[in-house]
């Protein structure tokens, strides 16, 4: 196995290890995480350089939240 490879697959455990809650974001930091992403795509750990007080897995569960339809915001919760 390639560092790589461990690296990638120990992220992706690390996102589904834990249950999650709901993150908020502000605008500008959604805004950044946007123009981040079409830049760079799914590499969170350089998105996570350019937002302060941001981890690249905070970032990447947020980012799977907002764009799935399976989360909702707790306000919007039933």
């Amino acid at each position: 196995m390639d560092s790589t490879y461990r690296r990638q697959r120990h992220n992706s455990e690390e996102v589904c290890s834990v249950k999650w809650d709901f993150i908020k974001m502000s605008q500008q930091e959604e805004d950044l995480i946007l123009r981040m992403y079409r830049l760079v795509g799914d590499r969170w750990e350089i998105i996570a350089g350019r937002v302060p007080g941001r981890k690249a897995v905070e970032i990447e569960r947020y980012w799977i939240m907002r764009n799935s339809t399976h989360f909702l915001p707790p306000s919007s919760k039933f």
